[in-house]
């Protein structure tokens, strides 16, 4: 039997947490898209290198990627189908709906997860908090590796290149960054 460490009996020492997601969307020209990474990790160990965190939601009009645990984001990804069934076409009132559910309800609440989600229109950000906000310049990075995915892709935006483009090369700088990211990524994208 191996010695117990203090560690091990600190109650304060955080228990290892699922980590390892990056998440961008940016818009340029006619063109909105949302990549993610597939990493998933507990602790050190990656636990899956191809996860798919980006999909389309609903009719296919709205895009949407998710950091933090993936049934968390399932439940939200059901959820918001459900509020877009009601609100047709208005994500942002949608995701307004969804985002009081997530505050006031019990079970919601618990949830560990932050979305982003776009259609022709708008790009959001929805947490736990609350909160539903539109980032600047139509840039959002969430997630381990967000931020460095989100600075990688606002040094690039003024480029030729186009969004998609931007969005690989971002997320391949920052899975170069981020031990929680990888290279294996998806691309969903909308027509703007």
């Amino acid at each position: 039997m191996s010695p117990v460490t203090t560690d091990e009996l600190d109650p304060m020492r955080e228990p290892e947490q699922w980590h390892g997601t990056t998440i961008l969307t940016l818009r340029k020209g006619n063109r909105v898209v949302i990549a993610g990474d597939g990493q998933v990790s507990l602790g050190q160990t990656i636990i899956k290198s191809n996860a798919r965190k980006v999909r389309k939601i609903g009719a296919g009009d709205v895009i949407g990627g998710f950091a933090g645990a993936t049934a968390d984001a399932f439940t939200l990804f059901e959820r918001l189908e459900s509020k877009l069934e009601r609100f047709p076409g208005q994500l942002t009132r949608a995701c307004v709906e969804l985002a009081k559910d997530w505050r006031t309800d019990r079970y919601l609440r618990r949830l560990e997860a932050m979305m982003i989600v776009a259609d022709k229109q708008a790009s959001l950000v929805l947490t736990g908090t609350g909160d539903v906000l539109e980032p600047e310049h139509g840039l959002i990075g969430i997630g381990s590796g967000g931020n460095y995915a989100l600075a990688a892709a606002r040094a690039l935006i003024e480029t030729d290149m186009d969004a998609e483009t931007i969005a690989r090369k971002a997320m391949a700088i920052a899975a170069e960054i981020c031990v929680y990211t990888n290279d294996s990524v998806i691309v969903e994208s909308l027509e703007c």
